[in-house]
């Protein structure tokens, strides 16, 4: 046999009985663990003793942990050594490189935008640059996977880039020194409108309550008095993040979240501390994508009746994880308790043996839109029942159900298809080449002068159809016209990006978020539900 079972694959095994035997055996007692081991161990060695082809013994071993968990619930699984890196980044906030978001198109490096704070923002190096050369080499027909392995490397170590710029002839060589580099988690903070500050979380890492703490001082100091914090598409993170973003918007005193489990370890209850910014007037905008830590920060806003939420149900994942290392670098995460919010509600939806279904079966719901502050929108469920501190009625067991339910809408086939073949990013990347020292120029004051005089005029929207056609995408000239003003829009935020990173996106993109649009105009209620003037 070609593939019998290494030493480290022994070891990893041993190490797994080790750990079902020192600690799931002292969970499950009675239960015979080492009866059931010897059983997958007899099954692992007659398979790669006698199965009629080579057997790949540590893919075996993965898939049957995969298998194991998946049984549980759709949260515990299983964690390749491969990835546990990256997913320690998302959750750390931060990695050792140069400092750039890129993308590769059409054989080319190019640019994003800077890190804010970064080695390569210091430097000067500006959205829309192309990198041609790293250290001497070329960098043309670079792929997406080969970009962080020649320029990420251990702080302090220096990588040279050469750089072409639209509107300079020659390259521009860039010597930069690796630094660490934060991923925020706060994707932007701006007044959105005079006194409204608006705060944008992609995910709960370890440096999302410092980011938004940070936001709300600088906010505080533009003179914000009102303030909306968007949730959407925020998929969760560490639960310790949830509640201290949860305390800087409650007073003293508040439970803002707690845990039970099977294990008495695991219960725990979190208290507000009080953060100071209990003056300002607070809506939340939630979807189906809004899920775990995101559900945690909403639910406990809701349940005080702090400020409003607004939007679309949350995804309901109310099951906590703990994650434990294997030997070999893979580390697997078991649900060990269930997070309550501070009413007493669970806000885990039912879940079966299907996960396609369960992870589905959010951007599935029919929802009746409107005013939903009694939430009669649930009363006909048979979901449990509880109360907000005011006395209003609020539900378990299927996610946080807005206060104003706002469906954010979908985007038509074409427009769908347009942009799943990339199109946008296309033509504003070679608007950008052709025009992008122009732009900074002009548009030097900031993105609100962008947002005001810049136009996607006839001769653009020329080229931009060029180039859907060149895809092979047939656009109906009379349909396409009602998406004539979404796609220019869509457009415009492309090049803003690149002039203003996410503030420019944003600032350009809100008159397209009728989310945002409707919140906007409920402050008048956040206020009255939270007992402010």
């Amino acid at each position: 046999m070609k593939n019998r079972i290494s030493l480290p694959v022994l070891s990893m095994l041993v190490a797994i009985a080790l750990l079902l035997g020192t600690q799931i055996g002292t969970v499950f007692p009675g239960d015979n663990i080492f009866e059931q081991l010897n059983k997958f161990k007899d099954v692992l060695s007659l398979a790669e003793k006698f199965y009629v082809d080579d057997v790949d013994t540590k893919k075996l071993v993965e898939s049957a942990i995969t298998g194991m968990l998946s049984d549980l619930d759709p949260h515990s699984v299983y964690i390749p050594a491969k990835d546990i890196a990256r997913i320690t980044e998302d959750f750390q906030g931060s990695f050792d490189g140069i400092g750039i978001e890129f993308e590769v198109r059409h054989d080319t490096l190019r640019v994003v935008t800077p890190v804010p704070g970064g080695p390569s923002e210091a430097l000067g190096i500006l959205s829309g640059d192309k990198i041609v050369k790293i250290d001497d080499s070329s960098a043309v027909g670079i792929t997406t996977e080969e970009v962080p392995k020649k320029l990420r490397g251990r702080k302090g170590t220096k990588v040279k880039v050469s750089i072409l710029r639209s509107g300079e002839k020659n390259l521009i060589d860039f010597n930069i020194v690796r630094d660490k580099i934060p991923l925020y988690a706060v994707d932007v903070s701006y007044m959105v409108q005079p006194g409204i500050g608006y705060v944008a979380i992609n995910r709960f890492s370890a440096t999302t309550a410092a980011e938004f703490a940070e936001a709300l001082k600088k906010l505080r100091g533009e003179g914000m008095d009102r303030l909306i914090l968007d949730l959407r598409n925020n998929g969760g993170g560490l639960l310790d993040q949830a509640f201290k973003v949860a305390n800087e918007l409650l007073p003293a005193g508040k439970k803002i979240v707690y845990t039970r489990g099977r294990r008495p370890e695991f219960n725990a209850n979190y208290i507000s501390e009080g953060g100071g910014q209990t003056d300002i007037s607070l809506i939340v905008l939630v979807n189906a994508g809004s899920a775990s830590a995101s559900e945690i920060v909403s639910g406990a806003i809701q349940d005080w009746d702090r400020g409003l939420v607004v939007g679309e149900t949350t995804f309901g994942k109310g099951l906590v994880q703990q994650q434990y290392e294997l030997p070999d670098g893979s580390a697997f995460r078991l649900t060990t308790a269930r997070y309550y919010t501070p009413s007493g509600r669970l806000i885990q939806r039912p879940y079966g043996k299907n996960n396609d279904e369960y992870r589905h079966a959010p951007l599935e719901r029919n929802e009746e839109e409107g005013e939903n502050i009694e939430h009669s929108e649930e009363s006909d469920s048979a979901r449990p029942v509880f109360t907000t501190a005011a006395g209003r009625n609020v539900y378990g067991g299927g996610g946080i159900t807005p206060d104003y339910i706002v469906k954010q809408g979908r985007l038509s086939e074409i427009v769908a298809r347009i942009l799943g073949a990339g199109v946008f990013q296309e033509w504003s990347v070679g608007y950008f080449d052709r025009e992008g020292k122009n732009l900074r120029a002009e548009y030097a004051s900031g993105p609100r002068d962008f947002d005001e005089r810049f136009t996607v005029d006839d001769a653009m929207m020329g080229k931009f159809l060029d180039l859907v056609a060149k895809k092979e995408i047939e656009v109906d000239a009379a349909g396409f016209s009602a998406d004539d003003g979404y796609v220019r829009k869509r457009m415009k935020a492309h090049v803003a990006r690149f002039l203003f990173g996410n503030e420019g996106w944003y600032t350009t993109m809100k008159s397209e978020d009728v989310q945002l649009g409707k919140a906007l105009s409920l402050f008048p209620e956040a206020s009255r539900i939270a007992g402010l003037r």
